[in-house]
C-alpha cells in the first residue's frame, strides 16, 4: 500500500470539534485512503452519497433523526457528498447538533458545485485537497532511483492510482477515466447535455499546455460561447481535472496583466483525452509533458507540506517568459523547466533587472528532487 501522504495530517485532526472535508477527484483515492485510515474503527458509519437512497435520508433531516441514525457511532463519513442537496446545511446541522461526532465528507468537486452553499461550514472545518499520487509519495515507497527511471513513463501515463497499480492497462484504465467517469458531477449539474463539447475544450486544453490560451479561441475550436467556455473550465477545475495559471506582473508596462495557462493535474488524463500514449523519446511535445508534469508535481508538494506559495507564470508583450513565478514567504523564485539538461536557458534581462533578488532555478530530468522532496 502505498502511503499516502495527508494521512497523517487528517488523523491529526480527528476529534477537534471541527468537520474534515477531503476534496479530490474521483478516483485519486480518497476512499481507500479512509478505509486504511479507520479500517480498525468499530465505531464507524459509512455513507456514500452517490447511492439514491443516502440522498433521500437527508431530505428534511433533522438532529434528533440524525441522532438516531448515528447511534453510538463516534465517526460518520459521508462519502460523495456533494452529491447530497444542501450538502453545507446538512453538515452544518451535524457538528453543530451531535459535536461528539467526529465528521468526515468528501468531495469530487467544490461543495458549491452542487448547492451554491458555500457560508455554512465557515469557522466548522479543516478542509484539505487530494490529488493523485505524487513523485514524493513514490520516492517514499519505491525510492529515488526507481522513480526517477519511471519519470519518462509518468509524463505519458500519470499518477492515478489505479494507472500506478495495474502495470499494463495503463491506457484502458485511462480511457475509462476519461470517457466520462471524471466529468460524472459536471454532466449532473445544471443538467449539462453535451459532454462532447466538454471533451472538445478539454483536447483543446491538453493541445496548448504552456501556452496562453484564449476563452475567444477555445469558443471557436469547440463551436460554443467565450462565456460557456469559461463555465466549463471553471467546472473543470472545480473537479481537479485542471487548473489555471495567472500571469505575474507587478504594474510594469510591457508585463501581461489577464493572461492565463491551463494545466491539467495529472499527466495521463492530459494524453488520454488527446488519445496519445506514446512514448516520449518519439514525441513532439516533450516540453510540454515536462512542464505540466513538474508544475503539477510542485503544486502537489507544496499543499502536502503546507507551503501557502502563490503561482503564476511571466510573461510580457514582447513574448519573453519564464515558466513559473512562485512568490513565497515574501521571496519571489523563477523556475525554467527544460527536459533536458543540456538546453541552454535564457533568463530574460528585463526580469532579471525588475525582478533582482528573485532566485532562479533551472529545473530538468537530473534535478528535478531539488525542488519535489
Amino acid at each position: 500500500m502505498i502511503k499516502r501522504e495527508i494521512q497523517k495530517n487528517l488523523e491529526s485532526k480527528l476529534f477537534k470539534s471541527k468537520a474534515i472535508i477531503l476534496l479530490g477527484a474521483r478516483q485519486v483515492g480518497k476512499t481507500t485512503l479512509l478505509h486504511t485510515m479507520l479500517s480498525n474503527r468499530e465505531d464507524l458509519l459509512w455513507l456514500n452519497g452517490d447511492e439514491l437512497d443516502v440522498q433521500k435520508l437527508f431530505e428534511n433531516i433533522s438532529a434528533v433523526r440524525l441522532s438516531a441514525i448515528f447511534g453510538s457511532k463516534k465517526i460518520v463519513v459521508i462519502d460523495e457528498a456533494q452529491r447530497i442537496a444542501d450538502i453545507g446545511l446538512r453538515l452544518k446541522l451535524i457538528t453543530d447538533s451531535i459535536p461528539e461526532v467526529q465528521l468526515i465528507a468528501t468531495g469530487s468537486s467544490s461543495f458549491e458545485l452542487a448547492d451554491k452553499v458555500n457560508e455554512p461550514l465557515t469557522g466548522r472545518k479543516w478542509e484539505y485537497k487530494m490529488y493523485p499520487i505524487s513523485f514524493r509519495e513514490m520516492v517514499n515507497h519505491k525510492g529515488l532511483l526507481y522513480e526517477k527511471r519511471m519519470i519518462p513513463h509518468r509524463m505519458v501515463f500519470g499518477y492515478y492510482p489505479d494507472v500506478v497499480m495495474n502495470p499494463g492497462d495503463e491506457k484502458e484504465i485511462l480511457k475509462q477515466l476519461s470517457d466520462s467517469y471524471l466529468y460524472k458531477d459536471i454532466l449532473m449539474w445544471e443538467t449539462i447535455k453535451k459532454p462532447d463539447k466538454i471533451l472538445k475544450l478539454l483536447q483543446a486544453i491538453a493541445l496548448q499546455v504552456g501556452s496562453q490560451v484564449s476563452n475567444n479561441e477555445l469558443a471557436q475550436i469547440c463551436g460554443i460561447d467565450s462565456k460557456t467556455v469559461e463555465k466549463y473550465i471553471d467546472l473543470l477545475e472545480k473537479t481537479f481535472i485542471i487548473f489555471r495559471l495567472s500571469s505575474f506582473n507587478r504594474n510594469l508596462r510591457n508585463e501581461l496583466k489577464s493572461s492565463k495557462k491551463i494545466y491539467f493535474y495529472d499527466n495521463g488524463i492530459r494524453n488520454a483525452v488527446i488519445a496519445n500514449y506514446s512514448q516520449i523519446e518519439n514525441r513532439q511535445d516533450i516540453g510540454q509533458l515536462w512542464e505540466n508534469f513538474v508544475i503539477s508535481e510542485r503544486i502537489k508538494f507544496l499543499h502536502y507540506s503546507g507551503s501557502w506559495a502563490n503561482t503564476w507564470f511571466w510573461r510580457t508583450k514582447e513574448q519573453k517568459e519564464i515558466d513559473l513565478i512562485e512568490e513565497l514567504d515574501n521571496k519571489i523564485t523563477a523556475y525554467e523547466f527544460k527536459w533536458n539538461k543540456k538546453t541552454k536557458v535564457k533568463i530574460p534581462k528585463l526580469f532579471l533587472a525588475t525582478y533582482k533578488e528573485a532566485e532562479i532555478k533551472i529545473v530538468h530530468n537530473e534535478n528535478l528532487e531539488e525542488i519535489l522532496l
